[in-house]
């Protein structure tokens, strides 16, 4: 299961119209922006800097695909273990809005894992080290280490 802490949204419409209680709006457009830098810079270094600049954990030798895309909301949820590979275009969340409330929670990457292109994994999920995450994967619980796992949802596929 996800490990998230949930919210009750108390407005008259559904939770998203109520985000900026969630975060602060000013650190959402800052996030927003430095996020949108990284999904573009072609520069491992200089992309991994960015992202501890947002209090991502990023671990060492941590590769991540063009057009890659992380919470704008909660980015200081996110770690990723060393060595680790986020494939072209992939998501990793740490939070989610639903209708009459909103949860938040850790998103975990071990170590040697490859996340595939396409790819998005949900907020609160641990995937173990040594894993694979197949392209065009939803990750919606946790992946046990030395484990590939694909498809929507994503499903055991075989032990590595």
């Amino acid at each position: 299961m996800r490990n998230l802490q949930h919210f009750k949204s108390d407005g008259k419409y559904n939770s998203l119209w109520y985000w900026h209680k969630a975060q602060n709006p000013a650190l959402v457009v800052f996030n927003f922006i430095i996020i949108s830098i990284g999904r573009i810079i072609p520069s491992m270094r200089v992309k991994n800097f960015l992202y501890r600049l947002l209090r991502m954990k990023i671990g060492k030798n941590v590769s991540i695909g063009l057009l890659a895309m992380f919470d704008i909301f909660f980015p200081e949820l996110i770690e990723i273990g060393n060595n680790s590979i986020i494939g072209y275009n992939a998501t990793i969340l740490c939070h989610e809005f639903k209708v009459d409330s909103w949860a938040k929670g850790k998103t975990i990457v071990g170590k040697n894992v490859l996340i595939g292109t396409n790819s998005t994994v949900l907020a609160g999920v641990k995937i173990g080290d040594n894993s694979i995450v197949s392209a065009m994967s939803l990750v919606n619980r946790n992946v046990p280490a030395k484990t590939f796992v694909g498809g929507v949802p994503a499903k055991f596929i075989k032990g590595l």
